[in-house]
């Protein structure tokens, strides 16, 4: 059984109260229901942010708020902020713990999505360590699920990027090979 519905509900009323909040506290709890108090996400599909790099997160937030990104929820809760706060969101963010990696790694699919990453230059962007860099997301220790689905997205285009790097490269990797990747990097520490 999913918690989505229930995740979903507890953001919007949260979103009420938080149009209303005066404390940044009271305005980011909404975002921590879904995305994780930790920086983990506990929640299917949505993204962990902890320890995201500033720059990367203040695009996806104007990306939100600018509806260049179109996730109905996200669209919503980004709609009325401001650039600072837009700013004040995304150093919050940085400073959430890193996201805790899954521990449950079958070595075989670890070699093969090490692989994978290493033949499709991963690193090039997202750094050695995949905690990305400047406007490159950190990906090591992300929700497997988000992963392999954001990556489907870029292969397909139906997920826009601010530039065309992820679904330029994607075309040559397979759906199983998206798979691997998510796995790997899913469990990378």
């Amino acid at each position: 059984m999913t918690i989505w519905p229930l995740r979903l509900s507890l953001a919007l009323a949260l979103l009420t109260v938080s149009a209303h909040a005066q404390s940044f506290k009271e305005r980011v709890e909404p975002c921590l229901a879904c995305h994780g108090e930790n920086g983990t996400s506990q929640t299917e599909q949505t993204p962990s942010l902890g320890a995201q790099q500033p720059a990367y997160s203040l695009i996806q937030l104007f990306m939100f708020r600018e509806k260049m990104r179109n996730v109905e929820l996200m669209n919503e809760m980004a709609k009325d902020l401001t650039d600072d706060d837009l700013r004040a969101f995304s150093d919050f963010i940085s400073k959430l713990p890193k996201p805790v990696a899954a521990t449950d790694a079958d070595p075989a699919r670890m070699e093969r999505g090490a692989t994978l990453a290493q033949r499709n230059r991963c690193a090039s962007c997202h750094n050695d360590n995949y905690a990305g860099r400047d406007s490159i997301p950190g990906v090591a220790g992300q929700r497997e699920d988000y992963l392999a689905r954001t990556m489907r997205e870029y292969k397909d285009n139906t997920r826009r990027g601010y530039e065309a790097t992820m679904s330029d490269l994607l075309q040559t990797v397979t759906v199983e090979q998206i798979d691997e990747l998510a796995y790997y990097l899913a469990r990378v520490r």
